[in-house]
């Protein structure tokens, strides 16, 4: 403290009384450190997804695509459109609307992956369709990005930050190539990498909460809006999803699986790119709202699981049932076959 004066020490500008203090630097070095630390660690999660996938079963659900094309129509039709209507519907500010749609535009992680074996879905045709939609994700993303929010930048109330969306699909992509390679000429190590890069989507999960917490503390008081908004779009995700594969004439087993990976987005990619493309001001309105989106995905995507499975435990019951009752009448018929003789 400055006796004559009455300012800080660090103060920079004195005038009497009124004194100019520096901002600290610690949040932005904070910041610089979490983008970098995404980065790597999103790069991890991709480059384990990529280690999934078998270059053959991929080639042949490219030569059959009808499973695939359901499924690109679903993640570039349907949820960005479902976040456009959203957006409107509850009159959000330009920048959240923007997040909401890349939201729509990512594509399905690994977690649908998981969901689509524990529903008895096509895991071939799952980890095709998130395969492909990440690979598209680098031209798609910016396509529906510039035809849903014209009516915003039109307006001049918003510019959106292409180049920095672009440098991270491109830098997030190549990994799920690396993958395949890795996968094909090394299969065994692949399976270790796929175990780390889940241990590292779950750590990714946890960073993301915390120390965007304590660098945005503006962004959990949350509107409301956005909490319906985030409640509502991983719903109509997966109703959508099933409702078009099931209308394109998809057996049950992948209207389950196009369900999946049309309403389980790839939150922790959402979370990067709004954390590498918005400044700090925008942060603090929009951050909250891809952990919104991640917590509802998994309590509805938790709530279908429990239902297909009492279905499955309820036909499996009546199943035994009709075949004891069978192999009972059977018996009754060979009796009476033995009496007549």
């Amino acid at each position: 403290m400055n006796n004559s004066t009455g300012c800080l020490a660090n103060a920079t500008v004195c005038n009497g009384s009124s004194c100019v203090v520096a901002d600290s630097n610690f949040n932005t070095i904070l910041s610089v450190v979490l983008s970098t630390v995404l980065t790597i660690l999103l790069a991890l999660v991709m480059f384990s997804m990529g280690c999934n996938v078998e270059i053959k079963k991929f080639l042949g659900h490219i030569k059959r695509p009808w499973g695939i094309c359901v499924g690109f129509l679903c993640q570039f039709g349907i949820m960005p459109l479902t976040g456009f209507i959203l957006s409107v519907a509850f009159d959000v500010l330009p920048v959240q609307a923007v997040v909401v749609l890349i939201m729509g535009c990512c594509p399905g992680g690994t977690t649908s992956n998981i969901l689509a074996y524990w529903v008895d879905g096509d895991m071939d045709l799952s980890v095709s369709m998130t395969t492909c939609s990440t690979l598209l994700a680098l031209g798609m993303m910016p396509l529906c990005l510039l035809i849903y929010t014209k009516m915003w930048v039109d307006s001049g109330t918003i510019v959106i930050p292409y180049d920095s969306i672009g440098t991270s699909l491109v830098a997030l992509v190549v990994p799920v190539a690396c993958g395949m390679f890795v996968n094909y000429k090394w299969p065994q190590k692949a399976k270790i990498i796929l175990k780390v890069g889940s241990i590292a989507g779950a750590v990714l999960i946890v960073l993301i909460a915390v120390v965007g917490g304590i660098l945005y503390q503006g962004a959990w008081i949350i509107a409301p809006k956005l909490w319906i908004i985030g409640t509502i779009f991983p719903v109509a995700g997966y109703s959508l999803g099933f409702l078009l594969a099931r209308i394109a004439g998809q057996p049950w087993y992948r209207c389950r699986t196009v369900a999946f990976e049309t309403g389980m987005q790839n939150t922790q990619l959402c979370s990067t790119i709004v954390q590498l493309s918005f400044t700090t001001e925008e942060l603090n309105l929009v951050f909250t709202f891809p952990l919104i989106y991640s917590i509802f995905q998994l309590v509805f995507a938790a709530i279908f699981l429990g239902c297909y499975f009492a279905y499955k435990k309820c036909r499996g019951e009546n199943n035994a049932e009709f075949l004891q009752s069978k192999d009972t009448k059977t018996e009754s018929e060979t009796s009476i076959y033995k009496m007549n003789g």
